[in-house]
């Protein structure tokens, strides 16, 4: 079982910058593929980012360019930094181990317009 507390989220106007953390209580972090996920009011869960354990990462056509996933191996630590926010992006956001079920309770993004 893994725990996955999320922060860094809050409200924000749009162009503006959030960067979320992910704090994972998971042995050998560095060794599993890790993820964002967001959900928007009325919508499915949806994958905005992920990174392998070498460092690869993938991004959700709606926030390439925009979004940047990294780790810090050392820390147990994903992150999301998060610029050129849009309303659309406004969802709660969670982290996850690729190989667990497990899921936070995620961190709020609030976007303006």
């Amino acid at each position: 079982q893994v725990q996955l507390v999320e922060s860094g989220g809050g409200l924000v106007q749009a162009g503006g910058s959030l960067r979320l953390s992910c704090a994972a209580s998971l042995n050998r972090f560095s060794s599993y593929a890790m993820a964002w996920y967001r959900q928007a009011p009325g919508k499915q869960r949806e994958l905005v980012a992920g990174i392998s354990s070498d460092g690869r990462t993938n991004y959700a056509d709606s926030v390439k360019g925009r979004f940047t996933i990294s780790r810090d191996n050392a820390k147990n630590t994903l992150y999301l930094q998060m610029n050129s926010l849009k309303p659309e992006d406004t969802a709660v956001y969670y982290c996850k181990a690729i190989l667990f079920h497990s899921w936070g309770r995620g961190t709020q993004v609030t976007v303006s317009s």
